[in-house]
């Protein structure tokens, strides 16, 4: 009897694995399930820019954050749009001429597709634009508060974004489709569109 529960134990043990690695291991890195984050701990890099953990109460903030200078306003720590500031400003030196609101007021549905979004200081496009996402683009996602992202990596039919304050999941991979010309992000979960450096 014991060795039929032992079995039992090890195939289970091995078909959870298995499903890990095959389904899990994009969204929730093995690295970040081993590690216990403390809130501010470093959970990810890109470009030298340091994504910091900000926990399950993604709501939540820890103050307010600056660059060096004390010049320019990142946000609160650590949600997401502080990261972007901080990663655009820490990598291209750009300061957004408006710095403030939740991530879903940086899409502006006004503006035309290709255009400049003047309180970003950054050039607009649509999901569903006839102009692909490209590696340093801003994805912004709507809802209550919104979300946003910077793209890392795009193939022909997948793009990965780096992130701040979706808990333990600072990689994320999201669908690319061409179709008609035109390039659409995500399935279930859709950006309204992106942002990119003039």
């Amino acid at each position: 009897m014991v060795k039929k529960i032992l079995k039992f134990f090890s195939i289970t043990i091995l078909l959870l694995v298995v499903i890990y690695f095959l389904f899990l291991q994009k969204r929730y890195p093995l690295s970040a399930i081993i590690h216990s984050f403390a809130i501010g701990d470093s959970v990810d890099s890109y470009n030298g820019v340091v994504v910091f953990n900000n926990g399950i109460d993604y709501p939540k903030s820890y103050g307010k954050h600056y660059s060096k200078d004390s010049v320019y306003y990142y946000g609160k720590k650590w949600q997401c749009v502080e990261y972007i500031k901080r990663y655009y400003f820490d990598h291209f030196n750009h300061k957004m001429p408006n710095g403030f609101g939740h991530a879903k007021s940086f899409f502006d549905n006004k503006i035309k597709d290709g255009e400049l979004n003047k309180e970003r200081g950054l050039i607009q496009y649509k999901n569903g634009s006839n102009t692909a996402p490209k590696i340093g683009d801003i994805l912004i996602f709507g809802g209550k508060y919104g979300h946003v992202a910077i793209v890392t990596n795009v193939t022909t039919d997948e793009l990965e974004v780096i992130q701040q304050n979706i808990y333990m999941t600072p990689r994320e991979h999201f669908k690319l489709k061409l179709e008609d010309g035109k390039y659409t992000i995500g399935e279930n979960r859709k950006p309204e569109g992106w942002l990119r450096m003039k």
